[in-house]
């Protein structure tokens, strides 16, 4: 069988990629092109193929041998980096797809809307946009991916293209989330650092506030920053609220007073309260590290309620994992602090008992001056994975997780990988470009 010299990208989209031993390399979740004032034709470069661990790297297009059954056939000449987008790229699905453009089509230019791009194989194994799957855009909202009026469709040659590459209006956000929304946030958070800043705005706005506040906090704190002083205001204090208090703190910490100070008048009265007191204690001490939301019970309530608390879909893992137990009021900071429990121990006990008979009073409570250094000896002494913080009356103010204390003991770029060595699956190749 001949090898496939034409393709469209979105028959392309999510084929598996493997090396010419037969081990697979990952899947295709993108294609990037490259425009040029002296060609006519945009330039397919390269795959972003998702590898292990939902890591994007870039494959060279000089390094696909074969489109064919099914699968794409690389040279084994792969280089591990992860993708970063470049100024001059686009990438098709993400881009391109949805974008409305005006086709030359028999004498007069028709409105219409990318489908599909379709690509095709040249000399030394160069690859070229071609073509382009259209949809006639009819009258109402042109843009609206669920209207039910739907043109007819047609491919065009991409020199009958007109402002593919300057078209006033880009591909709805909507479309590009669709494409990712089976994605964990810290992927999709991978996917949005990639994207230029202008489209990472686009994105910010269409997601809603839960899902935009989990994402943020996957995110490197440039991205986060960026993200945040573009949304409104309203907005902007309405994604703080359903971010983690001490995410939302360290965040609130790296904008200006004046700006800290606006989004807080906006926020719900008990949540700025708490932000407020999270921003008076340093980054590096367990005040600025903890949570003012671990789990909380008194000591009378059932071992069968806690479980039924730590089963929330929305409570992180490190959370889920320990019950403090405190004197009312059980909003912190709490009445008096007497112990805690851990999710095995509720698992082994019988649900009608109270939790305050299974409590461990043995680990002694964090003040909010305490040291990341102490903090991590303490979570490495004791295999923990939260620990309770408590003021001078010995109230519950909040918990300090493992995973707080990893994202400060990480490099401050660890997101990007730049940390990890490149591991290639044959031999050193060219780098993405």
């Amino acid at each position: 069988m001949a090898p496939t010299t034409r393709v469209f990208v979105g028959r392309l989209a999510e084929l598996s990629v493997f090396d010419p031993l037969g081990e697979k390399v990952g899947r295709v979740r993108d294609v990037v092109v490259t425009f040029s004032a002296t060609r006519s034709r945009p330039r397919a470069i390269g795959l972003v193929v998702e590898v292990a661990a939902r890591k994007r790297i870039f494959v060279p297009m000089t390094r696909v041998t074969s489109v064919e059954g099914g699968q794409v056939i690389t040279t084994g000449l792969v280089n591990m980096r992860r993708f970063e987008q470049r100024a001059n790229e686009t990438l098709v699905l993400a881009e391109l797809v949805e974008r409305p453009v005006q086709v030359r089509l028999g004498g007069e230019l028709v409105e219409a809307t990318i489908e599909d791009i379709g690509i095709e194989h040249g000399a030394a194994r160069s690859w070229s946009v071609t073509r382009a799957f259209v949809r006639k855009r009819t009258g109402g909202s042109s843009l609206n991916p669920f209207s039910k009026r739907r043109g007819e469709t047609f491919v065009a040659p991409i020199e009958d293209i007109e402002e593919l590459r300057e078209a006033k209006q880009a591909q709805s956000a909507a479309r590009l989330l669709e494409a990712y929304e089976d994605l964990k946030p810290a992927d999709l958070a991978e996917v949005i650092h990639d994207l230029t800043p202008k489209r990472r705005a686009e994105v910010a706005a269409a997601l809603d506030d839960e899902r935009l506040a989990d994402v943020i906090e996957e995110l490197p704190e440039d991205d986060q920053i960026e993200i945040l002083t573009g949304l409104e205001v309203d907005r902007a204090a309405d994604v703080l609220e359903a971010m983690e208090p001490d995410d939302a703190a360290d965040l609130l910490s790296e904008l200006p007073v004046e700006r800290q100070e606006e989004l807080l008048e906006k926020m719900d009265q008990d949540e700025a309260e708490d932000l407020r007191r999270l921003l008076t204690y340093d980054d590096n001490s367990a005040g600025g590290l903890m949570t003012t939301e671990p789990v909380i019970l008194g000591p009378e309530a059932s071992i069968a309620e806690a479980l039924a608390l730590v089963r929330k879909e929305e409570l992180s893992t490190a959370l889920a994992t320990t019950v403090f137990v405190c004197r009312p009021p059980l909003e912190t900071p709490t009445g008096k602090y007497l112990g805690l429990v851990h999710i095995q121990r509720l698992l082994r006990e019988p649900p009608h008992a109270p939790i305050g008979g299974i409590l461990d009073k043995d680990l002694e409570p964090l003040t909010p001056d305490d040291s990341l250094g102490h903090i991590t000896r303490l979570l490495a002494n004791y295999n923990m994975v939260g620990l309770p913080v408590v003021d001078e009356s010995g109230a519950l103010l909040g918990a300090v997780t493992v995973d707080d204390v990893l994202d400060h003991i990480l490099p401050e770029d660890w997101r990007e990988e730049r940390h990890e060595p490149d591991v290639d699956t044959a031999q050193p190749a060219v780098g993405h470009g």
